[in-house]
């Protein structure tokens, strides 16, 4: 009975984590379309924001392992935590100094506490209970964590996005008063979201110190890195992984931008039932709202579509070849961005954000298709395929960089073709009876 209350209690300690990372890491969407007015910068410039951030995925995934394996899951989610906490602290100078390199290695460190609470929590919840109930529980846990990501981009809007902007040549008028209470009131804006969330990490950090957590269980490896690159299914998968994450952060990245350069906020706003649910979001009127969160709160209809997809997912799986499902839903989204690409106003705007719906079984299965049978190299396996998160940070500023010169319908097409290759390996692998994570 003790063990079941341990376990529980463990249980949701570790929910709470994913839901943390998922809100943090669509959290920071919201400043990309505030600090590229901040800052003057092109598409590819802002993007990279997102280039800090998952590159410390790539950097980390495999060295976090090691670092786990030396000072155990309880200390290295402590660690992830703190590191976060510090990340979230840099928002405060480079906010205060207005310094875009500041903001870059805040993300940073951010992403690197995420990357080792990543590779921590998600073998942590396997292991609470019995084995036939892990792929229920991480399928809970990752709910909460789509959950995180449904609810930032309203938080973003709320807090980040909402007063109007000035440009640097705006700020250059400004008389010395006004200036300085400009500044103010912009680093505010920044500052306190994320002060609050660096109070909050610090708490649950302080909680795990004195959790009772039952001992983690690990099994020896005896594969090595350079026989998981020989395996091909499995380095499809890797890149299948990579152009997954980096299709579905790039469209979430630049959404609000994509839907101010439709010019849908005039259309958003003459359109009752549009206009009722943005005031309803952001619990006021939208004549004191700036542009960019009246769009801003429909991005929630993305990031939320991946969790309620992601049950109905689980269930096609049980009845239907996990692949078979995964390219239905691949082909499903390519249809989906090349009807936005084809239209205009709302259609456009719904068709992308159904996008997202679509999202939400690609990861888990992905990464079991490409471990299906890899026996000993398993534990490798997950450390190259957490490793491909990276795409998070190429995709995005390569789909910036396109649209700062082709303009958005047109640089989509890079989109379509990360999907066509999930598409591809979800038909490739079709066959395949695995259990979907």
């Amino acid at each position: 009975m003790s063990n079941q209350k341990s376990y529980r209690s463990a249980f949701i300690l570790l929910t709470v984590l994913f839901f943390l990372w998922g809100f943090i890491t669509v959290l920071v969407d919201s400043l990309i379309p505030r600090l590229r007015e901040l800052f003057t910068l092109t598409y590819f410039q802002a993007g990279l924001v997102q280039f800090a951030f998952f590159g410390a995925f790539f950097l980390l995934s495999i060295p976090a392992s090691y670092i786990l394996s030396k000072i155990g899951y309880k200390r290295g989610i402590i660690l992830g935590l703190l590191t976060m906490a510090l990340g979230c602290l840099l928002f405060y100078p480079a906010a205060s100094y207005r310094e875009f390199g500041i903001f870059m290695l805040a993300y940073f460190i951010l992403a690197a506490g995420i990357t080792v609470l990543q590779v921590a929590a998600n073998p942590f919840v396997a292991v609470l209970g019995s084995e036939g109930g892990a792929s229920s529980r991480l399928n809970l846990s990752q709910a909460f964590n789509s959950l995180g990501t449904a609810v930032a981009p309203v938080i973003g809007a709320m807090f980040i996005l909402s007063d109007v902007i000035k440009t640097k040549d705006e700020i250059a008028v400004l008389d010395g008063a006004a200036k300085e209470a400009y500044l103010s009131t912009e680093a505010a804006a920044v500052q306190t979201p994320f002060l609050g969330l660096a109070a909050f990490i610090g708490l649950i950090a302080l909680v795990f110190l004195f959790a009772k957590l039952p001992n983690m269980i690990s099994e020896a490896s005896t594969g090595t890195y350079r026989e998981a690159f020989k395996n091909k299914k499995l380095m499809q998968g890797v890149l299948a992984i990579f152009f997954y994450v980096g299709a579905e952060v790039a469209i979430g990245s630049y959404l609000v931008n994509y839907f101010l350069d439709m010019n849908l906020v005039s259309v958003i706003k003459e359109n009752g039932m549009m206009k009722s649910i943005a005031e309803a979001i952001l619990n006021s009127g939208l004549a004191e709202k700036d542009d960019k969160a009246v769009v801003g709160v429909f991005v929630t209809f993305y990031w939320s579509g991946a969790m309620i997809g992601r049950f109905a997912g689980a269930y096609l799986t049980r009845i239907m070849k996990p692949g078979k499902v995964l390219a239905i839903f691949a082909s499903i989204s390519i249809g989906l961005i090349i009807m936005s690409v084809s239209t205009v106003g709302l259609v456009s705007m719904w068709s992308i954000l159904a996008v997202g719906l679509f999202n939400s079984i690609m990861f888990p299965t992905i990464f079991t298709l490409a471990i299906d049978g890899i026996g000993h190299l398993k534990p490798k396996a997950s450390g190259l395929l957490c490793t491909a998160i990276v795409g998070g940070a190429i995709i995005p500023p390569t789909f910036g960089f396109l649209t700062d010169y082709i303009a958005f319908k047109n640089a989509l097409l890079l989109i379509v073709l990360c999907y066509a290759y999930i598409l591809w390996f979800g038909y490739k692998n079709g066959k395949a009876e695995v259990t979907v994570l």
